[in-house]
Order: C-alpha cells, then structure tokens, then sequence
C-alpha cells in the first residue's frame, strides 16, 4: 500500500501552532509523488524515495505515524525547551542542554553544512511539516514547525549523552543560589527513571555459521520502544535497514548490503573536568590559565517556561572558560 501519494487528496488545515504557506505546501505534496510508504504485516515502514533526500522525507514522516510525541519529545528535550510544555520544573533542565547546545552555532554548522547533508536535513523537516499539515488532531507540544537546523541538535541516539552527567540540583546551586539538595538520578522527560545502561554486540563470521553468512547481533539494553525500526531505499542507491532513534533521519543500528553497525553504551571515563582559580575583578570574573588570568565569558541565557495559559521566561547570566560553561563551584573553584 502507497501511503504518501494518496495523502495529496487530503485537505490541509490550519494548525493553531503554525500556518504553512501555500507555496510551502504545494512543494511538500509535490515530493510526497517521489516516495512510497508501505507497512508490511508487522507494521514495519518501508519506505522509497526518488532521492536520498526523498526517503529521508518518508521515513521521518512514517516516524511521525508511528508516534510525534516521541519524535517532538526528543527535540524538545536536545533544545532545552521542555519547560515550554511542562513548566517551571523543568527550567533547570533546560539550562543545562542550553549551555551546551547553542541555536546560533547549530545554525551556522547548518549553513556551513555541504550540499547533499543539507539536503537530508531540508527533507527531514518538510516530513516533519508534511505531517503535522495533514494531520490537524495531532497537536504539537511546543514545535509548531520544524527548521532544518534542528535536526542537528539531536544526533546522539544512545540512552544517554554526556551532558546528562551535569548535576542538575549544583547547576541550580551554583547559578540561583540555592542549597543543593542531595544528589538523585535524573528521570527522564517523561518522569520515569532514565533507561538502563549498558549493551551488548557480537559478529559472526560466515566460517562459523551453517549458512555461511555473518551474523550480527546487538542487545541495545533499551525498552522495547526506544527506537523504531524501517526500511530506507532510493533510485540513488540507498538501501538500509535497521533500528531510528525517534526523529532522527539516518539509520543508528542496522546494515546494508556489504556492511552492518552497532554501539554499545558503556561507563568509560570520557569527560574532563577543569577545576578554575577565578578572581573577581570590578564586576567581571577572570581565572587563572597558567602565569596569566583570562576573561571569564559571560552569556544570558533566557529560558521559557509554561505556567498555566501564559508563557514566562526566567533570564539567567552564565560562564564559560575555554574550557567550558561553568557547571558547579568545588573547593572554593569552579568546575
């Protein structure tokens, strides 16, 4: 069954959120003729395009099919934009992935980004678009309209990433001066402890097989639901199945027809910490960097948040060294 070209017959209707222009939605309705979606018994997307770029557009859109709220989740949480949804408790959250992920410089590796990658990413969002004018019930949380740049916020698809590894009751510590409170595992977006870590990956050779042909095998140690899984082909080549973690327009664990991939999760020391001598000097902060003392970077940092109908902003001013933003004091230092 054909899914994408039927779906031009439907009528597009205003979104509360985000009303898309005419010409944009005429040129979404003209690339959803180049792809095909078909589901097979287990519900399993494959989806084909014209391009690369084309099944790109199909895949994310089938994603979307399958479950926005996980897409638009994942996003939210990698732009720090969750308090947007669920409100002043989540402001320090957000802080956190706001220091680390900067709209203005994804923006510029978007625009410094070669041809064909911005290709991918300019597809990613008119999926992403195409989906939400087609489907007026599905109300987004906070991302009414997709930009092509934010697809690069979220390209670590694993069950967690380093910026996790922040405290987020010393960064409120150190920035609001409150007391910090004992130390918890963080939950996850949606107030459920955080996945279990861990992984586990073999292969085969075809010698030690019956069929004589290598298996591959991953145990991602993630609930059942942490990735969908498709098919992606096109007339220029591609052909990759595997596993997508939700929103993401390429394929994290799968393979093709000469090569297969997976990654395992594990608890290596991977992270530097720097501990900074700083001076206040007038009303600005130096640290000390060998024999001299640099100018410590200061950054507002404004972050919305839900309360009730009305949407509020709390504006917090932040620090970097080279080596970093400032996340906690410890000892008298910076850390």
């Amino acid at each position: 069954m054909s899914f994408l070209p039927m779906i031009l017959a439907i009528v597009f209707s205003s979104s509360a959120w985000h009303v898309p222009p005419a010409a944009e939605r005429v040129r979404w309705a003209a690339r959803a003729h180049d792809v095909t979606i078909l589901r097979d018994d287990w519900g399993i997307s494959n989806i084909h395009g014209r391009t690369d770029a084309d099944a790109v557009f199909g895949m994310v859109y089938a994603q979307a099919e399958d479950d926005f709220n996980r897409v638009e989740t994942n996003f939210i949480n990698a732009m720090g934009r969750l308090a947007e949804s669920e409100g002043s408790s989540e402001v320090w959250r957000d802080l956190r992935m706001k220091l680390f992920i900067d709209p203005d410089s994804i923006q510029a590796d978007y625009r410094r980004s070669p041809m064909w990658l911005k290709a991918l990413m300019d597809a990613w969002a008119d999926g992403l678009n195409f989906y939400l004018a087609t489907h007026p019930a599905v109300k987004p949380h906070v991302i009414g309209h997709f930009e092509p740049w934010m697809a690069l916020t979220f390209s670590e698809g694993s069950i967690g990433g380093d910026i996790e590894r922040v405290n987020l009751n010393a960064l409120q510590g150190f920035y609001a001066g409150v007391t910090p409170t004992a130390s918890t595992p963080d939950a996850g977006g949606d107030g459920f402890p955080p996945e279990p870590g861990g992984s586990n990956g073999m292969a085969v050779a075809p010698a030690n097989t019956v069929a004589h042909h290598a298996l591959l095998l991953i145990n991602p140690h993630t609930s059942f639901f942490f990735r969908s899984e498709l098919q992606m082909t096109s007339d220029e080549g591609l052909d990759v199945y595997g596993a997508v973690t939700w929103g993401q327009f390429f394929v994290y664990q799968g393979f093709n027809r000469r090569a297969g991939w997976m990654h395992t999760s594990s608890g290596v020391d991977a992270v530097d910490e720097y501990l900074e001598t700083v001076v206040k000097r007038g009303d600005h902060y130096v640290y000390k960097y060998g024999a001299d003392y640099l100018p410590v970077r200061e950054r507002v940092i404004t972050v919305p948040y839900r309360d009730g109908a009305a949407l509020k902003h709390q504006t917090v001013t932040v620090y970097y060294t080279q080596h970093g933003p400032v996340v906690r004091p410890a000892g008298g230092k910076w850390v």
